[in-house]
């Protein structure tokens, strides 16, 4: 794993959130808002809610300290909800592309949800429990999916006379996420001995008992680290966040240092990097779309995407290694060798890991092929860039030995 030593670098206007997110309507607060300021997270606005984009620590240590010991993350304005009901997987594949049918009991998988076009409304994390499936989605898109998943779900239950519903789980349920290779053995000290987390792999989640306090633990995140996501009822989540904090190898974390070690895990964030525009194909998501469902179809927009996955799609989404000093950030364009304008840059941060510029973006599928030179007008001065294999920095997930 790379990244485990660093010489100092510059790291400023990581995630640009309060560019991103700014706005004069009333903001939410989590349950951990006050701790946050205590600890002084320096709050931004982000998708409607007041969250901290960082610490007292500087950007580029605590990135380090996720990378080589253990972060906490307040995600509690995510989407939470439940879907009940015999026929849940028969609704839900109506809406993404996964094979959700073929998931065992408690594992997780990443999917989206797509429009009549093919488009991504969001991307989603489905858990198949015993009797109903676990939803995450993002928080600045969860009124628009319950709203589309409701309007669906009536057409379902009268088409098909089942009896599937939704409940939501906000904001009774909280969420927080432990990342880093410390992350197991920071865990395992809260939980009963009988608890064997080396068991649980990547993707799979557990309810376990965590200081005392009853939670579904899954193992995943969105740092390219080992680390769990842990729901957690909210009249609980101050005693667990602190809980966690009372180990001295945990720090907390902020906004942007999530978005630089997703960049790094070469994650995409939704509303830059995915869109209602945008093909799971496009965006080189296909690894998404189970064999079944290739065949089967059945799921919104599936004409076009299978379409795209036999015949190509117009763009792909590709990592750029920058090779100039600046970073190129969000609507930076991309240019071919001869200038000419063949897409533009979603995300964009310096990679503390790497010691450089690193970004992702959409090009013309001809220049989408790792080690094609291309160039990235910053401010009007084209620097240099190759297409490159994601991620940028090896990930580290968990798996049984």
């Amino acid at each position: 794993m790379l990244c485990r030593t660093f010489a100092r670098a510059r790291l400023t206007n990581t995630v640009g959130v309060t560019r991103r997110y700014a706005s004069t309507e009333a903001l939410l607060k989590t349950v951990l808002y006050d701790d946050h300021v205590e600890l002084g997270g320096k709050m931004v606005p982000y998708a409607g809610y007041s969250l901290p984009v960082q610490y007292k620590d500087s950007l580029i240590n605590s990135h380090l300290h996720c990378r080589n010991s253990a972060s906490v993350f307040d995600v509690s304005h995510m989407g939470k909800l439940r879907i009940w009901g015999d026929k849940r997987i028969d609704f839900i594949e109506t809406l993404v592309p996964g094979d959700i049918a073929g998931l065992s009991a408690n594992q997780a998988r990443l999917s989206c949800l797509t429009n009549e076009q093919g488009g991504i409304i969001d991307d989603c994390m489905i858990t198949a429990k015993n009797d109903h499936l676990y939803m995450v989605v993002n928080a600045g898109c969860k009124v628009k999916d319950i709203a589309h998943m409701q309007d669906q779900l009536l057409a379902f239950n009268a088409n098909q006379s089942a009896d599937v519903r939704i409940e939501l789980l906000d904001p009774e349920w909280e969420l927080i996420a432990l990342q880093g290779p410390k992350a197991v053995d920071v865990l395992t000290q809260l939980v009963p001995s009988s608890v064997a987390l080396a068991k649980l792999p990547f993707m799979f989640s557990a309810n376990i008992n965590v200081a005392g306090i009853d939670c579904m633990v899954t193992r995943c995140g969105y740092t390219g680290e080992d680390g769990f996501e842990i729901a957690v009822p909210a009249k609980k989540t101050k005693e667990l966040f602190h809980k966690l904090l009372e180990n001295k190898a945990v720090l907390p974390a902020g906004l942007g240092v999530r978005d630089s070690l997703r960049l790094e895990a070469g994650l995409s964030l939704y509303g830059h990097d995915l869109n209602e525009e945008t093909t799971p194909v496009e965006a080189n998501l296909s690894w998404l779309i189970g064999k079944r469902r290739r065949e089967q179809g059945g799921f919104l927009g599936a004409e076009k995407i299978i379409d795209q996955l036999k015949n190509g799609a117009p763009r792909k989404r590709v990592g750029l290694n920058i090779l100039g000093k600046a970073p190129a950030r969000e609507f930076t364009e991309i240019v071919d060798q001869s200038g000419n304008k063949i897409g533009a840059v979603t995300s964009g941060t310096f990679s503390p890991c790497l010691n450089r510029p690193i970004s992702m973006g959409y090009v013309a599928t001809p220049f989408s092929k790792n080690g094609t030179k291309l160039g990235v007008n910053i401010r009007g001065k084209v620097s240099e860039a190759e297409v490159v294999k994601m991620p940028f920095v090896p990930s580290n997930y968990y798996k049984p030995t």
